[in-house]
């Protein structure tokens, strides 16, 4: 470790060159994962939020919610458990003419047990024009007790609560009752007789009778995220460019250190011829390869994590310790496996050619 600290210092330009180049590519694995996890959250967040086990769906839905329908008989199927009726309708709200959000609105009964708890405000009522709404409307400048309409209708729903900010496929959601999700889908059917998207099982066993068609299913909530459109292509796309990032730094470093070694190979030489073994210089490469990316990856980790309090509110970016620890491990071995190709080289010196013997 004393000839990789001696050298790194010796030649410092050098690499401080190369660690400006692991900061960089560091950097952009820390932001692509913050912006990963807070995509992935945008899409799935109301979900987790339900803190439920799993789900009963349609069979033919695919497991996407807005394409299962469960009638009022199928409902009455769905015994035990601790459980909710949800339906689920994606539309956009606006309190003028030119200013337009998207949500998700959420139906559920009064009493649901999925039902988010109010950091201000009342619920709302059954067969009132009422909702309740994302902290993240309230931050767009919504307010308890504004009167806002819902896609084209005519209807006007009163804001009446608000709760943390939760989203589903990256929209606000909006929590109502039935009967009015009913009006605004412009259904004319009894509210008893309309069926609904789910059942969200939030704990207990659940059992379905009458099951001859296998018109229902049950399956876990993690299934269920994992199918929400655009959920698991966007994490795979953005994971396939943090890997890519990880290959980058493994070709960087092999070739920077290999360089390297051509040109000290007189030195290893003599080095050699001294009876400094193989094992002794390798370390100093490996050492070299290990302080190097460390420097660039501790960096790299202390300024993306001051970024994340100057990107804009807009953008969903979350930090997770844990992640970047991992990131920050494998970046440095990664950066150590990559200087193993010069061990070669190292190996094949033969001091008396080197020296001219």
């Amino acid at each position: 470790m004393f000839l990789s600290i001696r050298e790194i210092f010796y030649n410092k330009s050098r690499y401080i060159l190369i660690s400006i180049i692991i900061f960089l590519i560091a950097y952009a694995v820390f932001i692509l994962s913050g912006l990963s996890l807070g995509l992935s959250n945008q899409f799935k967040q109301a979900v987790v939020d339900w803190n439920a086990e799993k789900i009963v769906l349609s069979s033919s839905s695919n497991n996407i919610i807005s394409a299962s329908q469960i009638s009022s008989q199928d409902l009455n199927d769905i015994k035990g458990g601790e459980t909710s009726s949800l339906s689920l309708f994606s539309t956009s709200i606006r309190s003028s003419k030119d200013k337009r959000v998207n949500v998700s609105i959420i139906a559920t009964p009064e009493d649901s047990v999925i039902k988010p708890q109010l950091l201000q405000g009342k619920t709302y009522k059954k067969d009132n024009l009422e909702i309740i709404v994302s902290k993240s409307l309230i931050d767009k400048g919504y307010k308890i007790g504004q009167k806002i309409s819902v896609g084209d209708s005519n209807i006007q729903l009163k804001i009446v609560g608000f709760f943390k900010s939760s989203t589903y496929s990256a929209a606000p959601v909006i929590y109502t009752s039935f009967p009015i999700l009913y009006k605004i889908e412009n259904i004319k059917q009894a509210s008893k007789a309309a069926p609904v998207n789910a059942v969200v099982i939030k704990s207990g066993k659940v059992t379905i009778l009458n099951q001859n068609n296998n018109q229902l299913k049950i399956i876990s909530i993690s299934e269920f995220i994992n199918d929400i459109p655009g959920y698991s292509a966007q994490n795979i796309t953005l994971s396939a460019m943090i890997y890519f990032l990880f290959l980058i730094v493994l070709l960087i470093i092999g070739v920077f250190m290999y360089v390297i070694t051509l040109q000290k190979i007189p030195i290893f030489g003599i080095m050699k011829a001294q009876g400094i073994s193989n094992w002794v210089i390798m370390q100093s490469i490996l050492g070299q390869a290990f302080f190097v990316s460390l420097i660039g990856v501790a960096a790299s980790f202390a300024v993306s994590y001051l970024t994340s309090f100057i990107l804009p509110s807009a953008m969903p970016f979350e930090i997770s310790a844990s992640n970047w620890m991992f990131y920050s491990v494998v970046l440095i071995v990664v950066s150590v496996i990559g200087s193993i190709s010069s061990i070669f080289t190292i190996i094949k010196i033969d001091p008396t050619k080197v020296i001219g013997g």
